[in-house]
């Protein structure tokens, strides 16, 4: 018998061929888009405290605190009866006249500390006769107290607040005769007063 030999050929590529070489490394591919941002982390915790700074240079000094004072209140006890023109009220009694701001002489409070002040007149009204009077600053009439003629003799008021500049000038005047226009007083008691006090200087802020 004619003898043959059986051959067993090697199969390239067999998955099972543990024995193939590996080939050589490739390049570095490009870089890849950036992926989405995460949440963020939670707050870490307290730091300890640092060390304390060196003290700091004295500062400039503050202006002091200063405060300022305006007053007056006189009086009259003395009669006015009107005449053909305005008539300046002069007032004959001091009360009150702190650092001699209101003039006894003129009849007039003259500002000397700007600021908002308050001021009260009262004056007592003749009988059948009109009490006709102005309060002015400076040539502006401001206010009037007036009294109607009446069988009865009455005590008037009037106050107002007025904001003041340096050198205004605060003063009563008693209306013209046009009417028969009087104010009441008996040379003994004083019927007719005249009061006004700083409630705030302008430079308080």
């Amino acid at each position: 018998m004619e003898s043959k030999t059986h051959m067993n050929p090697k199969i390239i590529g067999d998955p099972q061929n543990t024995t193939e070489m590996a080939g050589e490394k490739g390049d570095t591919g490009e870089r890849g888009l950036h992926g989405k941002s995460g949440t963020s982390g939670k707050n870490g915790p307290r730091g300890p405290h640092g060390v304390k700074g060196t003290k700091g240079s004295v500062g400039a000094p503050g202006e002091s605190c200063k405060s300022y004072y305006a007053a007056f209140s006189v009086g009259r006890k003395k009669a006015l009866h009107s005449n053909d023109y305005y008539q300046t009220m002069i007032f004959d009694t001091e009360f009150v006249n702190l650092y001699g701001h209101f003039n006894m002489f003129t009849g007039k409070f003259f500002c000397y500390i700007p600021g908002i002040y308050f001021f009260s007149l009262n004056a007592h009204s003749w009988n059948q006769k009109e009490t006709y009077l102005h309060l002015m600053k400076n040539e502006q009439e401001m206010a009037i107290l007036y009294a109607q003629p009446s069988d009865r003799s009455i005590m008037q008021s009037q106050s107002l607040m007025l904001e003041l500049e340096r050198d205004d000038q605060v003063w009563v005047r008693l209306f013209k005769g046009e009417r028969e226009n009087a104010v009441f007083s008996d040379d003994f008691d004083t019927y007719i007063t005249f009061s006004g006090y700083l409630v705030k200087a302008k430079s308080e802020g």
